[in-house]
């Protein structure tokens, strides 16, 4: 029989790098039923039969946002076997408000006091058995970035699952307060239930969401008995219970905390962040850091050294190699088995089409290694508070940066992340402009154009222009939105700035892995499929099989061509790389592949040195146009499935179309000012 053990804790507490260390690659991402609030959940590495549930990262089980509401509900509603809560140890009297509620749901529990080398750096001493005996439940010292004390917390937390061993209700209220509560309990089936204690004290706290499941028989009895707890707490009992638990806190951490007695000591975290939160500094040293991602990735000229390629364009040169051998073995295998001229043109465009998609899976895989480092040692919560200074002139807060930041990644789960947003207008800006973020799967076409069109130029420089352009237009349109179509205060922006840590390179593995794999699946199915039907498209008309420039593919391409001529792209070829760019992004280089492949071994051997990606791209764009394109593809509508993300976020598809239709008309306009003043110039 499995047992189920819940991860909860407050954000930034190291709750997802226990759970990667656990669950180590045994790990399942979906969505909650019912909801696009994403989900983790993995088997123990030393027991199968232990499941892992990493819960939203959430202070209290008063909840405000959905991410908050599921931890809430599935600890209170599924009962899992054992829940382990993760302390941060070196801001104990914060976390240890979550711990407290917990207990109050009396499901078996084990805090994991984490960071406990951090808080000896500081000189501080925690006694994890007396608290342990104070509280009554386990306490295990860990540290979860080494892997420090995690076999005895797993022991623990299994052991506490398999006897059921109930916590004892902290005695945290006065009596009168304590029986008034009892008194509610009573009503709502009896004091002697665990979930009725806990409702009572959620109603006491003036908790909707719990209201709402009364029944209409006891719902006006309970209103009475809740007048009275607020009788008795001097009129705001949700204060007077907070109040409480932090009473109980401190005697706590006076009982087993030793401070170092030297006060507040600057750690290293403070000095740092005198310099990369600077006023003036903090935003040149961004743009400088991402300048070096970037050159880490596309540069042919790494370290300034001529002709060293940068990683990413080094690991790309070996895929795109391997995959030539590869291909060229099925092509000879597929030929010596007699096949047909269609079946072998089938083949051949299909490993033109996703060879063009996998040939890019390096710098991708180089970019997120990179972004993950920068995630997880905690210097991208530093853009988001030094982004709210901008954000706040724009109509927003700094907050809706973080589901824009998420956006380099895919824009389903920035979407998705707008839901943390306290603020309806915010939310509804946020999922406008996220779109606009240079998401992976737009990172192959800027990488495509780059090697092609802009080999004598600094290739670094044009992709990392393409993404400043990404945040530069998402702030303009927040503005114009804030003006013109929402008008109402900006929201507050309080955050944690958790402290600097060098992640580990683990971490930084299975969170760069989670992003890459994602679009090497979109490469191996969506990819492929598309690249069938648009070989099918391009060779075939009503008459049957014919030239491409007769087929149904060009018919459709030119039938829609006048569309994008004023932004410099009047090619059939190119107006249909925009429509299959709509089902994904990758799709455009997929589609590239398959119409602009017909090249010769003089040029293959070109592309292989890394010379140029698709140089039969150079007869149809040139630079200006090519960076016009590369806009439009930034700007324009994302793919299906964030199209679907928006709409369940927006709840209709009126907001949903509302914001497709901004971001089309951003995207054109932005697209045909760069190719006419850049037509001037250049």
């Amino acid at each position: 029989m499995s047992i189920t053990i819940a991860l909860a804790g407050n954000p930034n507490c190291g709750k997802t790098t226990l759970f990667n260390e656990i669950t180590g690659s045994k790990q399942h991402v979906g969505n909650w039923p019912g909801v696009t609030v994403e989900k983790k959940d993995g088997v123990c590495r030393g027991d199968k039969e232990v499941i892992i549930m990493d819960l939203p990262g959430t202070y209290s089980l008063s909840p405000y946002s959905a991410e908050e509401i599921i931890a809430r509900d599935y600890i209170v509603k599924e009962k899992p076997d054992a829940v382990i809560n993760i302390v941060d140890g070196t801001s104990i009297e914060r976390n240890l408000y979550l711990t407290i509620q917990i207990m109050e749901t009396r499901i078996p529990m084990v805090v994991a006091m984490n960071m406990m080398d951090e808080v000896e750096e500081r000189g501080d001493e925690i006694d994890c058995a007396k608290m342990s005996g104070l509280l009554g439940v386990p306490v295990v010292p860990i540290v979860a970035r080494t892997g420090k004390g995690l076999k005895e917390l797993m022991e623990t937390a299994i052991a506490a699952a398999k006897e059921h061993k109930k916590p004892e209700l902290p005695r945290i209220f006065d009596k009168e307060l304590a029986d008034a509560i009892s008194a509610v309990a009573d009503v709502l089936g009896g004091a002697d239930s665990d979930e009725n204690n806990w409702k009572a004290i959620k109603l006491a706290e003036n908790d909707d969401l719990i209201e709402a499941g009364i029944s209409e028989d006891k719902k006006r009895s309970v209103e009475e008995l809740v007048k009275a707890v607020n009788k008795i707490a001097g009129g705001d009992a949700e204060a007077k219970i907070a109040d409480s638990r932090y009473q109980y806190i401190a005697k706590l951490v006076k009982e087993c905390v030793k401070k170092s007695g030297k006060g507040h000591v600057e750690t290293k975290s403070d000095k740092l962040d005198k310099i990369l939160t600077n006023r003036i500094l903090a935003l040149p040293i961004f743009a400088g850091i991402m300048y070096i991602l970037f050159a880490c990735t596309f540069s042919e000229n790494f370290l300034f050294i001529p002709e060293l390629p940068s990683p990413g364009v080094w690991l790309a040169g070996i895929v795109e190699e391997v995959w030539a051998l590869a291909a060229d073995g099925v092509i000879g295998a597929v030929e010596g088995m007699g096949a047909s001229e269609w079946a072998m043109g089938l083949v051949s465009s299909c490993l033109d089409g996703v060879g063009a998609v996998f040939g890019f899976l390096p710098l991708v895989l180089v970019l997120f290694l990179l972004m993950s480092f920068l995630e997880d040692s905690g210097y991208m919560a530093r853009v988001a508070f030094v982004m709210d200074r901008i954000f706040r002139h724009f109509g927003l807060s700094g907050r809706s940066f973080i589901p824009m930041l998420m956006g380099f990644g895919c824009s389903v789960p920035a979407l998705m992340a707008s839901r943390t947003l306290e603020s309806d207008k915010d939310r509804k800006i946020t999922m406008m402009i996220t779109p606009f973020m240079s998401c992976g799967a737009k990172l192959p076409i800027y990488a495509m154009f780059a090697a092609t069109l802009f080999a004598d130029s600094n290739q670094t420089m044009v992709i990392f222009s393409i993404y400043m352009l990404g945040i530069i237009v998402a702030v303009l349109g927040a503005l114009i939105l804030n003006r013109f179509a929402f008008r109402s205060e900006t929201s507050n922006f309080i955050m944690e700035l958790p402290q600097y840590r060098i992640p580990t390179l683990k971490s930084v593995l299975i969170h760069a892995w989670e992003k890459v794999k994602g679009f090497a699946v979109k490469a191996g199915t969506v990819i492929f499929a598309s690249t069938v039907l648009i070989w099918f498209l391009s060779n075939f008309n009503f008459s049957g099989m014919c030239d491409m420039e007769e087929s149904l593919l060009a018919a459709i391409g030119n039938g829609i061509k006048w569309i994008f001529a004023p932004l410099g792209f009047a090619d059939w070829r190119a107006s249909v790389g925009v429509v299959t760019g709509w089902i994904a992004k990758e799709n455009i280089v997929a589609t590239f592949g398959q119409l602009f492949g017909n090249v010769s071994e003089e040029t293959v051997e070109a592309i292989m040195a890394g010379e140029e990606a698709l140089p039969a791209i150079g007869e149809v764009f040139n630079q200006v146009s090519a960076y016009s394109y590369m806009a439009f593809n930034l700007l324009c509508m994302p793919c299906f499935a964030a199209v679907g993300a928006m709409k369940r976020e927006y709840g209709s598809w009126k907001w949903t179309l509302r914001a497709v239709g901004f971001q089309m008309v951003t995207a054109y306009v932005v697209a045909l000012l760069i190719n006419v003043v850049g037509s001037m110039l250049f």
